[in-house]
């Protein structure tokens, strides 16, 4: 066991090679998938291919450029990157594209693609968060309701994403934060508490709008309206069932012409079942494992080093991709109603790979900036010592 661990282990190493591995595996194998999931879509079947290849380029453009600006830099002006998220996401409501329904997108001018306002907002979060808990950390342990000011902060864009509507990113900004506020070792008493009131609001939310409430009922059993409401579901099942151990084989999958909607972007997990079968899918599967365990292992030795930026930014980054890559496999699998959600690194996109990219650059800036400082004492602000009366 010892001769393993000497084998598997990153120290000595320049970065975590097994986070940046499973990275790149998850982003070639995305484009590949892309590539194959969008044959026939358009008469040029390679335009998709290409555009995810340019965006691929981006994302690792952004993540080289994450990686060699100190975490400093961003805890500095974590203030100012969530303002500029909530501006964002206050425009994509004037000046959005409607498209199903809900405006996500802002369009920008000439050939640039379609900025996704949510995907940014997840980084002005993140630092935001991270710089409150690392200043704070005595206090959110000590204090029963300093909590209530990350709270209200997150209160803000969730109240944007609702007007959008954007149900899914609310649930990916949700689990973020929470999660942080445990990892800080806030009051788990107020964190129940404020879960059991989230789900309570998310419980109204799906009864007041019947879209919600049809892909509920759907969900539940959607083969009883598989030509309405149950349509992709039922489309992505059959995905799975055609897929079996091994797969139909790369590019013979069924359901990508035209069966299945968003068969390169939201629900492109169905198509790697379908394609590479049971083996495919678990592979993606740990993929992912790996790369949220070695994120949150990050942030552990960060935390233990006392750079506490670091740590709990990368708590918040590993919560993201976490939540998001669950449910887009829980959707595509019939786990969980159907949402808009990309799976990170593998689905198309350009805003969500390029705001991946640039996490994964900020995990690898967390690792390095541990591994290169010497051990130091965490200096977060003293509780405030009450007058005592003479």
């Amino acid at each position: 066991m010892q001769r393993l661990h000497e084998t598997l282990t990153t120290r000595g190493l320049p970065c975590d090679i097994w986070l940046l591995l499973a990275a790149l595996m998850l982003a070639g194998i995305g484009w590949v998938m892309v590539s194959s999931a969008s044959v026939g879509l358009l008469e040029d079947s390679y335009h998709y291919a290409r555009q995810h290849g340019v965006f691929l380029l981006l994302a690792i453009t952004a993540a080289a450029v994450a990686l060699s600006l100190p975490l400093e830099l961003w805890r500095q002006n974590a203030g100012l990157i969530l303002g500029l998220s909530l501006f964002l996401l206050v425009a994509v409501l004037i000046v959005g594209q409607d498209i199903n329904g809900s405006k996500r997108w802002i369009s920008l001018p000439g050939p640039l693609p379609s900025l996704q306002v949510s995907e940014v907002g997840k980084l002005g979060l993140v630092f935001y968060m991270a710089a409150f808990m690392a200043r704070f950390t005595v206090e959110l342990r000590t204090r029963l309701f300093t909590l209530v000011r990350p709270l209200m902060v997150l209160a803000v864009p969730l109240g944007l994403l609702a007007a959008a509507p954007d149900f899914g990113g609310m649930v990916v900004y949700t689990v973020c934060v929470v999660g942080m506020l445990m990892m800080a070792g806030a009051s788990l008493v107020l964190l129940v508490s404020s879960g059991a009131v989230l789900s309570v609001g998310a419980v109204l939310m799906v009864a007041m709008e019947p879209y919600r409430l049809a892909r509920w009922t759907s969900f539940l059993d959607p083969w009883a309206d598989q030509f309405a409401t149950g349509y992709q579901l039922t489309q992505a099942l059959i995905a799975f069932g055609r897929g079996h151990v091994a797969g139909t084989g790369l590019g013979n999958s069924v359901q990508k012409l035209h069966f299945l909607p968003e068969a390169h972007t939201d629900f492109i997990f169905a198509v790697i079942a379908e394609e590479l079968g049971m083996i495919g899918a678990i592979a993606i599967v740990l993929l992912f494992t790996l790369f949220i365990v070695r994120a949150m292992l990050i942030g552990r030795r960060a935390e233990l080093a006392g750079h506490l930026f670091a740590a709990y930014m990368s708590y918040g980054i590993s919560f993201i991709i976490a939540a998001q890559a669950f449910i887009n496999m829980a959707v595509s699998s019939g786990l969980l109603p159907t949402k808009g959600l990309t799976l990170p690194l593998v689905s198309y996109g350009g805003s969500s790979l390029l705001v991946t990219g640039v996490m994964v650059g900020l995990l690898l800036r967390a690792d390095r900036e541990t591994r290169l400082a010497p051990k130091r004492t965490p200096t977060p602000s003293k509780p405030r010592r009450r007058p005592q009366l003479s």
